[in-house]
């Protein structure tokens, strides 16, 4: 075998080896939530950001402070309220004076966003104006400020919670700044056991230290590797029939077309192939499945299938119609 071939095999495997090992160090704090943690590396090895949603009290902060301590990465956590100012975000200028001259002139300080990793805490609890101050980094990795821009550091990642069940005080975030998530995940409450385990290590004496697993560089060497990954021809098309089915305009679903507003565009289809490469990667294969497809399908197309007013009425959400489409929708494929 040719020496660089062996080598870079043996990098890939050094590599893809260390996500078992930190998942295991997350699920020393972490009780279960296997899925919710899979789908958080996910994000990761994609190189998006995701957008968690539970209930108070299911451990959404600490999931992502603890995946911070496990991967060695500028962590900054930003707690959203209603007075938050995009300059609380992104830093501001301030006047200063150079000792030696005595001239004044104006500093840019950087602000929290400007880390590896940003906890955006109840980001939902913060105005449209603060809530859009994240776009530019989201999308184009800089922030421009008085007509300068600011690169952000790689690897990056912005990690947003919000509460479902609370009303008053909070600003849904728009529909296009949801867009720029690659993950929507919802939180469920855990089983009886896991509850059982959860008071049981949390009322006690015993601290669980979680030590670093993976730098930056690798990380951003697994984001280059996931590109690389194979999809199919097939696949793919397989993806654009299911993003233009959620379209009421371009679908041949009845379901589609009586319960859906606003179907998902082309962002959600590449999220699709990138997120299902990466779930390739992660276990270990170089070749995305059908099983990939699917099972990314839910936190990619949750935040980009907007329901109509008469399906909220009934209880219809967007999961409901990506179901339906993954049992009417069939790849055109020989073999699976």
């Amino acid at each position: 075998m040719d020496k660089n071939l062996m080598a870079a095999e043996q990098e890939v495997k050094k590599l893809t080896d260390k996500l078992p090992l930190l998942k295991k160090e997350i699920g020393k704090v972490i009780v279960g939530q296997e899925e919710t943690i899979e789908h958080m590396l996910i994000t990761f090895l994609a190189g998006g950001h995701a957008l968690l949603e539970g209930v108070p009290g299911l451990a959404k902060t600490l999931l992502i402070k603890t995946i911070s301590q496990a991967i060695d990465l500028k962590f900054n956590r930003i707690q959203f309220t209603p007075d938050l100012m995009p300059s609380d975000i992104v830093g501001t200028e301030i006047l200063e004076e150079d000792h030696s001259t005595g001239k004044k002139f104006f500093k840019f300080n950087k602000g929290p966003i400007f880390a590896n990793i940003v906890l955006a805490d109840e980001i939902n609890r913060t105005p449209p104006k603060t809530q859009a101050a994240l776009l530019e980094a989201m999308q184009e990795f800089e922030v421009t400020y008085s007509g300068k821009t600011y690169e952000m550091d790689r690897p990056f990642f912005i990690l947003a919670t919000q509460n479902p069940i609370e009303q008053s005080g909070t600003f849904p975030l728009p529909e296009a700044q949801q867009d720029r998530f690659l993950f929507y995940i919802k939180i469920g409450y855990p089983s009886a056991k896991e509850e059982e385990t959860i008071l049981k290590n949390t009322t006690g004496t015993h601290r669980p230290k979680v030590e670093k697993i993976i730098s930056g560089p690798e990380i951003i060497r697994l984001q280059e590797l996931v590109r690389e990954v194979y999809i199919s021809d097939d696949l793919i098309g397989y993806v654009s029939d299911l993003v233009r089915a959620t379209r009421p305009e371009t679908s041949n679903s009845d379901f589609v077309k009586q319960w859906v507003g606003w179907g998902a565009g082309p962002r959600a289809g590449q999220a699709m192939i990138l997120t299902a490469k990466a779930r390739a990667l992660q276990e270990g294969r170089f070749s995305v499945t059908i099983q990939d497809l699917k099972h990314v399908a839910y936190p990619v197309l949750r935040h980009r299938v907007i329901v109509n007013f008469r399906a909220e009425a009934e209880g219809i959400d967007s999961d409901k119609v990506t179901q339906e489409l993954l049992e009417q929708i069939k790849p055109q494929i020989v073999s699976l």
